[in-house]
Parts: C-alpha cells; structure tokens; sequence
C-alpha cells in the first residue's frame, strides 16, 4: 500500500530553481495532488494510500513550499506554468488534476489553460471566487519568524502558531533552522490568488468533483452554482473545517475514491 514512506522523493530543475515532489509510484493512472498554502506533498499520504494501486499519486510541493525552492514570483502564470514543465518532465500527456485551496485553483486554471492535458479536476475547498472583500486571511504570516540558529529557538519565536509548523521544520545549509515556506512569499501568493474565477471554472467539460466542508471556504451557494453552471460536475459536502486532507483525511478519500471510480467507469 502506498504511503509517505515508500514515497519516493524525486526533483526538477525550472529556470534553475528546484521543484520537489513525492511520487507514490505504481503503474495506475497518474493523479497529480496539489496541495495549499502552508502545506506539502507529504499531505496527500493518506489519499495515496487509500486509492490503493488503481492510481499512482505524483504529490510535489509547490514553489516556495516544502523541499522546493523560493521562486522570483507567485504569480497563477508562475503555478500553472510549474504544472505543466512537471507533467512534460514525468513523461504525462495527460493526468487528473486534484487540489485543496491554492491547488484546487491552481488544478481547474491548468485546466482551462490546457483542457487537452486534463482528464478530470477534483477540487477540494477551492472558491471559484475569493478574497474580494474583508481581511487578509494570512495576514498573520507577516509576524512569523522565518528562521533562527536553533530549532528551539524558532518553536519559541513562532509562539502560538509553533503547534502548526513545528514537526515540519526545516535545517538549513547553514545550521540553522527555517519554517517549511517564507511567510511574506505565501501573503503574496495569498494575495495573487484572489479574483474571480468563474470563468476558468466555466471553461472546461471534463468530469469534475468539488469537494466543499461544512465550515470551510466554499458557501453552499457557490457548491450549488458551480454544479448548475459547469456540466459534468458533482458536488459532495464533508462535514468539517477548510483542512479537510488534513481533518477529513478517510472521508475525503472515499469520496474522491468513489469519483474516481466512476471516472474510470465511463471511460
């Protein structure tokens, strides 16, 4: 059974920045799993081990994140365009696209971009349209501390958000230590991602679930219209928080298992 341990980590270079990713093997269909802000790969372990050998999970940590590099930009051209050099790197002409949060978004603007590259798009708590009004929600990245000599030292600075990123922390060439991402990099990834998508959601026709929690990012309204203005889309409600891989994580599995298998149903 696949799982974060027999995950292979694996790399690419882009423009000379290195892109890292964890492929969970096997000879089933390719899957690629983008995780949010704040995350990684390794996110997706437990998806990967309950879809079981009918899929081979290709999970990388996106730009900025994880064991990737910092990049000049995070921009949607910036994601999108990673997207796309890992596929052609993996050898894939096409995969389905599965993401929470930024990479739900990131996985349905691929799409519209290269429809040809994209069986099918799950998309977990991802808005089709966010951050228009009210407050920065990762404002509080900007009183992180990045790094400090020693990893005591950086659990004490991070003070109450230390829960979140401690077993995550990373050593650096240095001997220092570092969180997992650069807090202003994601405030402006944040930021980049707000907007109206509508019309990327609206721009493909491929089999499509969107996956929305009971308390998360999507409201019912929103679920509800993606369903009626996308065809070929199915709309499933969890009960629980925005982190749903994380707090949801069997759940969540089932349902995209049962998508799934009626994806590869009807082909």
């Amino acid at each position: 059974m696949n799982d974060v341990t027999t995950a292979v980590r694996r790399e690419l270079t882009i423009d000379g920045r290195t892109l890292s990713y964890l492929d969970f093997g096997g000879t089933g269909r390719p899957l690629l799993a983008l995780h949010g802000h704040l995350s990684e790969g390794a996110v997706w372990a437990r998806l990967a081990a309950g879809l079981g050998d009918e899929w081979r999970v290709i999970a990388p940590d996106q730009r900025g994140q994880g064991e990737s590099d910092r990049a000049a930009d995070y921009s949607r051209e910036g994601y999108l365009a990673d997207i796309e050099a890992l596929l052609d790197h993996l050898g894939l002409e096409t995969a389905v696209l599965l993401g929470h949060s930024l990479g739900g978004i990131n996985a349905y603007q691929f799409a519209a971009r290269h429809p040809e590259r994209v069986e099918a798009i799950v998309d977990v708590e991802a808005p089709l349209v966010l951050g228009l009004d009210g407050p920065h929600p990762l404002a509080f990245l900007l009183g992180l501390q990045y790094d400090a000599p020693s990893r005591d030292e950086l659990v004490a600075a991070l003070g109450p958000a230390a829960p979140y990123f401690a077993d995550r922390l990373r050593e650096t060439a240095e001997g220092g230590w570092r969180l997992p991402f650069h807090p202003k990099d994601m405030y402006d990834s944040e930021e980049l991602v707000h907007g109206d998508h509508w019309a990327d959601w609206t721009a493909t026709t491929c089999p499509a679930l969107l996956v929305r929690a009971t308390a998360g990012a999507i409201p019912a309204e929103q679920a509800a219209e993606a369903v009626t203005r996308r065809p070929g889309t199915v709309a499933v409600e969890l009960a629980g928080d925005h982190l749903l891989p994380i707090t949801a994580a069997d759940e969540l599995t089932a349902v995209v298992k049962e998508f799934l298998d009626g994806f590869v149903a009807a082909r």
